[in-house]
């Protein structure tokens, strides 16, 4: 008998696994890493922060047992902000607060306001925007899917609007920000304004009311990183666990996506402490909140012919309920159902794709998905996206919890015999049956082989 199979040997690695879990619900490993990270402040794709958070982000790696942690960056367009206003010039004249959208352009348009209310194409076609300020709500009809930012500002610019206002759905004056395109200057300069201000904004429109909307901002050539590592053996077929590191601009990113990575380094601990069937690369991405432009990059350097699966940690460890979403995969979702059942913690399954994560471009070409998220309850992003995105929100419990929860996840995904590829075809028209194609369209995510 080999030595690794005997009783002994198993019941030794049995007790080094229970071990890491405990370790995992009892140490101070997650909220340390996470108070490190959130005290950088701005984390945005290029900035200096960013880069910070990589070099925590690989020591922390490196700590856990992550081996051959290495920092590969990668050219892209970063954004930097500057000024903007938002100012009703008639019939009244008052400014209120704004913040620009990543990738808006610099620019200055006076036009009449249209609310396009949850900003659906129904709603945009009905408002007739051409030629004034679309004005749409950071949420979306409840009983439908939720429709994203990307697909408002750039079916409403299709339609013919000049410039783009977003408006929050959470009170408490907090304007929203967020990407209007994937890692390239938009094509209509573009803001952010509280649920306040947009009440103000609704009813303006209804009178006819006009608006000066001014943006400066500047894209230029600047460089990212992510950073890559592995656990478990050196095999040919091997499951990737990804979690962006990246932030906007004007928050800590506690929530979004700083509990995600925290919940990656402390999976990867006891990762590290398990005997698992095949090898797990780990990866922190840049640039997620611009555009996915990490996890691209990182798809174009992985043999994706040898990815089992990918596990990608974007919103879990913010709420108390892990949730995974499974990308049309009958397999991942026998994964999470089964260790759901066997740890007898909720997992809440959501099957449908869509594509503003990092598993994205994996799931495009084929590659086996889980999204490990969380769910608060409410509608929407919550804190996200704004400069209440802050440490104080986080509970680590939660973070612990779902770390746990995902090494046990990848491990149950490695031992699975079966997880076949995607099928293009379903995967399409599973993205038809949630009303995606004319909002990915609009954005240019719709691939030119769905056609």
């Amino acid at each position: 008998m080999d030595r690794r199979d005997s009783p002994a040997d198993a019941d030794a690695q049995a007790e080094a696994e229970a071990a890491a879990l405990g370790r995992a619900w009892t140490d101070d490993v997650a909220w340390e890493f996470l108070t490190r990270l959130t005290s950088i402040g701005n984390r945005m794709a290029g900035s200096d922060g960013e880069r910070r958070a990589a070099e925590l982000v690989a020591e922390a790696f490196r700590d856990a047992g992550v081996a051959d942690v290495r920092e590969r960056p990668f050219e892209m367009n970063a954004w930097h902000r500057g000024g903007s206003s938002l100012e009703l010039t008639a019939p009244d004249e008052r400014t209120f607060d704004a913040v620009a959208l990543p990738y808006s352009p610099s620019g200055d348009v006076t036009a009449e306001l249209a609310d396009v209310g949850h900003g659906t194409p129904d709603e945009i076609d009905e408002a007739d925007v051409e030629g004034k300020i679309a004005v749409a709500s950071t949420t979306t009809p409840s009983g439908g899917r939720f429709v994203h930012r990307m697909e408002k500002f750039g079916y409403a610019v299709e339609s013919g609007a000049e410039a783009f206002v977003f408006v929050n759905h959470v009170p408490g004056q907090l304007p929203p920000t967020g990407s209007l395109t994937f890692g390239e200057e938009a094509a209509a300069p573009a803001v952010g304004v509280s649920k306040e201000s947009g009440a103000w904004l609704t009813d303006y429109a209804d009178r006819g009311a006009t608006a000066r909307l001014t943006v400066e901002a500047e894209t230029t050539p600047d460089e990212s990183r992510n950073v890559v590592g592995r656990v478990g053996p050196d095999t040919d077929e091997e499951l990737l666990l990804v979690a962006h590191y990246d932030a906007h601009d004007i928050a800590e990113g506690a929530l979004d996506n700083g509990c995600g990575i925290a919940t990656v380094v402390v999976a990867a601990r006891i990762l590290a402490a398990m005997d698992l069937p095949l090898g797990v690369r780990v990866a922190a991405v840049g640039c997620e909140e611009t555009g996915l432009l990490g996890s691209e990059r990182l798809a174009e350097e992985l043999d994706r012919d040898r990815l089992k699966a990918v596990v990608n940690v974007d919103g879990a460890g913010r709420f108390r309920d892990l949730v995974a979403m499974t990308h049309t995969s009958d397999a991942t979702e026998r994964v999470a159902r089964r260790v759901s059942d066997r740890t007898r913690h909720p997992i809440r399954i959501k099957p449908e794709p869509h594509p503003f994560s990092d598993q994205w471009p994996f799931v495009r070409a084929g590659v086996p998905a889980l999204q490990l998220h969380s769910d608060s309850g409410e509608r929407g992003r919550g804190w996200g996206h704004t400069h209440a995105d802050t440490r104080d929100k986080v509970d680590d419990r939660n973070v612990r919890e779902h770390a746990m929860l995902t090494a046990l996840l990848v491990r149950e995904l490695a031992g699975e015999a079966e997880v076949p590829r995607l099928d293009t075809d379903t995967l399409a028209a599973a993205f038809r049956a949630e009303d995606f194609e004319a909002g990915m369209r609009a954005a240019n995510l719709w691939p030119d082989e769905w056609a």
